[in-house]
């Protein structure tokens, strides 16, 4: 088959690049469009990639969303029609693939892993043939968006479980950004100011961050924006990578992570890495079971971070037993409107 991936964030790259790999090995034919926007086309570059890029974010406004949909699904379409036909297409949680797909009547698939995103899945699972989630979000909240059971497909675990099978840490990051990997480490990740769904002050989030400046932790500060990044580096005090990094090595090698996304709060669950949430939208599934098992905690006072350096065990190479889970398995229902 010709199989058309669409990536229009981050995390996004993460977890289509082994569907890429397993499609490829298949012989299957893959073609990627990216969006200009936080490190998506970065991470195209870093992992080897070959990808289009087309469009960027608009910002974080309805009517600026809105725009930014309409100019950018007709720029796939106009893309789609010089490289088809192409006989699938997907994305995760992508609107403008989405849109171009049913325009130009092509099989798509999405995924996602949180269910309260509105705007986002009001589109994408009605105009989509399957909708690929974590059986920890119970079919009756999609319900709602038109995912109704002929279009659910449900994987098991979390989709870090998937694409972090094959991973390994590699303590190449840490001479990288010039850390001392005897001393504590911690991993923070800046709110998602311009989704929709998280349209938050982060009060909590930002005395954490002036506790640890204030007691000289090394913390490594990943901005989601180029304003973010200008903020925090007029603050000091905290270590800002300059390009796209191994974050999941970071992750790994961390001695606790301090996010405001869902992305990496899951892939410290998978390795294995104490994580605290400071997300103060309406809890997913995912997160609503992971805090249930004891696997991530809720931030809510500064004064229950408490750094300390993980010793034994708890030390990422000495971690075997994390749950690896195959990502053809993930792949599989990804392509099933195309049989």
């Amino acid at each position: 088959m010709r199989i058309w991936i669409d990536l229009t964030n981050s995390p996004h790259v993460l977890v289509m690049r082994p569907v890429i790999d397993v499609l490829r090995a298949d012989g299957h034919e893959v073609h990627v469009t990216a969006r200009d926007f936080a490190q998506t086309l970065a991470l195209c570059e870093r992992f080897g990639i070959e990808h289009t890029a087309i469009g960027h974010h608009r910002g974080g406004r309805l009517a600026a969303k809105g725009l930014g949909l309409v100019q950018r699904s007709g720029a796939l379409v106009r893309w789609a029609r010089r490289h088809g036909p192409l006989d699938l297409a997907l994305g995760h949680g992508s609107n403008d693939v989405t849109v171009a797909a049913a325009l130009l009547r092509i099989p798509c698939s999405t995924t996602f892993d949180y269910e309260w995103a509105t705007v986002q899945h009001t589109i994408n699972c009605r105009l989509a043939r399957a909708v690929v989630v974590p059986d920890a979000i119970p079919p009756e909240r999609l319900a709602r968006y038109g995912a109704g059971p002929g279009k659910l497909h449900r994987y098991p675990g979390l989709k870090e479980e998937y694409y972090l099978a094959d991973f390994e840490p590699d303590r190449a990051v840490l001479d990288e950004l010039g850390l001392d990997a005897s001393a504590p480490i911690v991993v923070v990740r800046t709110p998602p100011a311009v989704s929709l769904y998280h349209r938050f002050e982060h009060d909590t989030f930002g005395a954490v961050l002036a506790r640890l400046r204030d007691e000289g932790v090394q913390a490594v500060v990943l901005p989601r924006t180029p304003e973010q990044r200008a903020e925090l580096s007029a603050a000091g005090g905290f270590t800002i990578p300059e390009r796209a990094i191994d974050a999941q090595s970071l992750i790994a090698y961390a001695d606790l992570v301090i996010s405001a996304g869902g992305t990496m709060n899951r892939e410290a669950v998978a390795l294995g890495t104490p994580v605290f949430s400071s997300f103060e939208g309406r809890l997913g599934a995912v997160d609503e079971r992971l805090i249930a098992e004891g696997r991530l905690k809720l931030l809510r006072d500064p004064a229950d971070v408490v750094v300390t350096k993980r010793t034994g065990a708890a030390q990422p190479d000495a971690v075997n037993d994390r749950i690896r889970r195959d990502p053809r398995e993930l792949t599989r229902l990804l392509v099933s409107p195309a049989g």
